[in-house]
């Protein structure tokens, strides 16, 4: 039976632990901070952040990357994407036999703008890498925790590896799990949609409707397809669970970490007094940066992210940024 290692003991990587666990998998979750370490392997329970949820006597937590790296044939990240490098660089220190590296969340690396599957193979030993999977889809962790219905896909160029996690985390009760093989394209998605969320935020934060939010949305996965394409993706995956549906989940919901923030930002406070009311990381603050720099580079075409930047990193006046887009030039519907 496989065992899995999972690289940080946030929300996420909680939920994760949780699935696999109810699924009879060993996990080992690997965090810094010894005081929720030593609450998981005590109480079983995470309660800074899911109060709700309650872990099985097969989950086990560590602060040691060594035992971390060396329990599971499976290592699933769980870690912002601006300190991936970083934490991928200390595993390769440790790990010393070939591992299934699956990478669970969302989010480009700014500056180099690089997917986190890119980052895996830069840092750690190509012989210590077995394959690589993207993990992705609407899934707030919130809500896996309580066991409620969820669906994601599970994403490699190995078809095999990625049907090899479908079996480790699918489940007749609750998750559900896809397999497609356009990593890319599913990468992109999962970074980009986390932008759409905050321009989501904010037109909430101004008092904008339904209306308006379901136009954001449906131009904000063209500027999605527009992007992901440059790079090679299939369309097609942007209108799947990785793309449409993770959008739709994280612009619509108050589970959403980026769309708080932009709320925040759209109810008059900058991005530095939104970040300190988070307790976790908001992405596509992070995403905005990469993504203004690949629009640029590439001459895409894509208003309401390079409107995100603007607002979060030039202080541009939401409502005066909207005012400005609707006298954009009459068009045909671009999809």
């Amino acid at each position: 039976m496989e065992k899995l290692t999972i690289i940080g003991a946030g929300s996420w990587g909680t939920a994760l632990a949780r699935i696999v666990s109810d699924n009879n998998y060993p996990v080992i979750l690997y965090d810094v901070n010894q005081d929720v370490v030593d609450e998981i392997n005590t109480h079983h329970t995470n309660k800074a952040k899911l109060p709700d949820g309650k872990l099985s006597e097969l989950v086990t937590a560590t602060t040691n990357l060594n035992e971390a790296i060396a329990f599971g044939s499976i290592v699933v990240l769980v870690v912002p994407t601006a300190v991936c490098r970083k934490v991928l660089m200390e595993i390769n220190q440790v790990i010393s036999e070939p591992k299934l590296f699956v990478n669970a969340s969302k989010g480009i690396e700014p500056d180099t703008y690089k997917r986190v599957s890119e980052i895996v193979y830069e840092e750690i030993d190509n012989k210590y890498i077995e394959g690589f999977v993207a993990l992705s889809g609407p899934s707030h962790a919130e809500e896996v925790i309580k066991q409620m219905l969820t669906l994601v896909t599970a994403t490699s160029p190995n078809l095999k590896h990625a049907e090899l996690i479908q079996r480790i985390f699918s489940n007749q009760q609750y998750f559900r799990v896809y397999t497609q093989t356009d990593l890319i394209g599913v990468e992109m998605c999962a970074s980009l949609k986390n932008i759409i969320a905050v321009a989501s935020g904010i037109i909430a934060g101004l008092g904008y409707g339904d209306n308006t939010r379901a136009a954001l949305i449906t131009r904000g996965l063209v500027e999605m397809k527009r992007i992901a394409t440059t790079f090679g993706a299939d369309e097609n995956t942007v209108f799947g669970l990785a793309g449409l549906g993770d959008l739709v989940v994280t612009c619509t919901s108050t589970h959403s970490r980026n769309f708080q923030a932009g709320y925040k930002i759209g109810s008059g406070k900058n991005l530095e007094q939104a970040l300190s009311e988070m307790t976790m990381v908001v992405e596509g603050a992070r995403s905005a940066v990469a993504a203004h720099q690949i629009i640029k580079k590439h001459n895409i075409y894509a208003p309401i992210i390079e409107s995100v930047y603007d607002i979060i990193y030039h202080k541009k006046d939401p409502e005066q940024r909207i005012m400005e887009l609707m006298k954009n030039d009459l068009k045909l519907e671009d999809i």
